[in-house]
């Protein structure tokens, strides 16, 4: 064991981080760039972009939830969380590298329907990035002894992945989406390979807590959590795919030749983006923790809910220039502060705490299912002259979340938990 382990030293810290910003970085690229090449690079027209991104959850169903269960009892290479981070970081780094080739590789395969093959890149990236994602988590546990230096793994994972999402989406803006594919394959793959060198895990974990043992599990304040926070996620995965089209009609002027009208609306969704992310990458430890330890995690979860909401009804009723899209996009990250931290927190208070990997890729599913949802909106927006109407369904799911959030009810002693769990999840 290296030094700095046994000292758990802030480079130790920043170490145990880098393989969860891989996974991060490989999701900020596929959400960055992906519909974008979809749209002007392969001319697939919206509705099959929406199954090229159905692919992904599809992944998300089974692979969080197995891998995570079967990382707990797995031994290879020196490690348990190691083997899977391993190969999904070379997996994921190899998927983002291929992304801008999919034409290469149905002529490699000799596959005429570009669609079949880009559902296959986008399936195995996605697949990539969650065999690597719930055992990043996992690593900085099992490393961390419970307490402030645990807080302290996880508020480093948190600062330093928030840091290189954001990036990504200022590379994909002021450079280009190409480059940023290009930087991210090094990113994904060094970031995931190189910190195995320098972590050692423990052979043995320490068995649950006799009191944790015992936990019962609200199944009814449970599924409440589940269908409020699935629905925060039909709006949220929907403008992902489809804001593309939203900024083709909207926001990109009319009567630009295409080379500049596909290099602008990049532009602009990579901006609109790095703008939600700056506002959710910050948010959390600042703001949302404090409020929350006055009025409540779900109180605060449901209000943060509904100004998304309202970020999303202000872009479709008077988004038509960039500047006005990117104030609101910073509105919208509101939500997604809170959409990315607080849920988890929530949820971690009424479960079996000896059971928390199998719950974790349980609610997983309030993720990935809402997101095999949102295809449906996306033949519903090619069938819609007017593509505002993308943000009236997300934002009226938002608001429904919002509604769905204040039936769940809140536990006096969560305040005081809220920043270690804000700080361990992505």
């Amino acid at each position: 064991m290296l030094d700095m382990q046994k000292r758990l030293s802030n480079s130790f810290f920043a170490i145990t981080a880098l393989p969860s910003t891989a996974m991060g970085f490989a999701l900020c690229i596929q959400i960055s760039a992906l519909s974008w090449l979809l749209s002007t690079k392969y001319k697939l027209e919206i509705h099959e972009i929406g199954i090229v991104w159905a692919a992904g959850p599809l992944a998300g169903i089974l692979g969080q939830m197995i891998i995570g269960l079967i990382s707990d009892k797995t031994w290879l290479w020196g490690g348990r969380r190691r083997p899977f981070i391993l190969v999904g970081g070379v997996l994921a780094a190899l998927m983002v590298f291929l992304l801008p080739r999919i034409d290469v590789v149905a002529d490699v395969l000799g596959i005429g329907n570009l669609l079949v093959v880009a559902v296959i890149v986008a399936l195995t990236l996605d697949l990539s990035i969650n065999i690597g994602f719930n055992p990043t988590r996992s690593l900085i546990a099992d490393v961390t002894p419970d307490g402030e230096a645990r807080t302290r793994g996880f508020t480093w994972m948190q600062t330093i992945s928030g840091f290189w999402g954001v990036m990504a989406y200022l590379i994909g803006a002021f450079i280009d989406n190409y480059a940023l594919i290009s930087i991210g394959v090094v990113i994904v793959f060094a970031f995931s390979v190189v910190p195995m060198f320098f972590v050692e895990e423990p052979r043995v974990l320490a068995a649950p807590a006799q009191t944790a043992a015992a936990t019962g599990t609200e199944w009814g304040q449970l599924w409440r959590i589940y269908f409020a926070h699935g629905f925060s996620w039909i709006g949220v995965q929907a403008m992902f795919v489809y804001i593309i089209a939203f900024i083709q009609q909207h926001i990109v002027p009319a009567g630009l030749p295409a080379a500049d009208a596909s290099a602008q609306s990049g532009h602009v969704i990579a901006i609109s983006f790095a703008v939600m992310n700056v506002v959710g990458f910050m948010l959390p430890a600042l703001v949302l923790a404090p409020l929350a330890s006055r009025i409540g995690r779900v109180r605060t979860q449901a209000l943060c809910i509904g100004l998304m909401a309202a970020g999303y009804f202000g872009i479709a009723l008077a988004a038509r220039t960039p500047a006005t899209l990117y104030v609101l996009m910073a509105v919208v990250g509101i939500g997604w502060a809170a959409v990315v931290s607080l849920p988890f927190a929530i949820m971690s208070e009424k479960v079996d705490k000896s059971r928390m990997g199998f719950f974790m890729g349980l609610f997983n599913l309030s993720v990935v299912i809402p997101q095999l949802m949102s295809t449906g909106i996306g033949f519903a927006l090619n069938r819609a002259v007017d593509k505002s109407v993308l943000f009236m369904i997300c934002g009226a799911c938002l608001a429904v979340s919002g509604m769905l959030w204040m039936l769940v009810s809140e536990k006096q002693q969560a305040a005081a938990a809220t920043q270690p769990a804000l700080a361990a999840t992505h």
